[in-house]
């Protein structure tokens, strides 16, 4: 089964996590059954960019981001070449290490 290793987050995982994920399971539901508590604000339908992400390995892996995903991406902050959205990245077969950025655009859990 592979494993996604989540980088240090000061405030969602501040030590990291390796937990394992059933290939087909989004970034974001892996996360979530393991208690990692990743912004998910439009509920993962690929609405809005809560639960970006950067893999920093394995993202060759992951199926392409649909042109849906790639608009949202571009709201991102911190956008970089190997961002997506979790709710949208399904683990294959191999490992990922994933980096959660420090910011969000989520302005109701910056209390706007």
């Amino acid at each position: 089964m592979p494993q996604i290793i989540f980088l240090p987050h000061e405030e969602i995982c501040p030590e990291g996590e390796a937990i394992e994920a059933e290939a087909g399971t989004s970034i974001c539901d892996a996360a979530l059954a393991n208690g990692i508590e990743i912004e998910h604000a439009c509920e993962k339908s690929c609405a809005c960019t809560t639960c970006h992400v950067i893999v920093r390995e394995g993202y060759d892996s992951l199926e392409e981001p649909t042109e849906d995903e790639e608009d949202m991406l571009d709201k991102a902050w911190g956008l970089e070449p190997e961002s997506r959205l979790s709710c949208q990245a399904v683990v294959d077969g191999e490992d990922l290490v994933v980096e959660i950025p420090k910011y969000t655009i989520n302005m109701v859990s910056e209390g706007h």
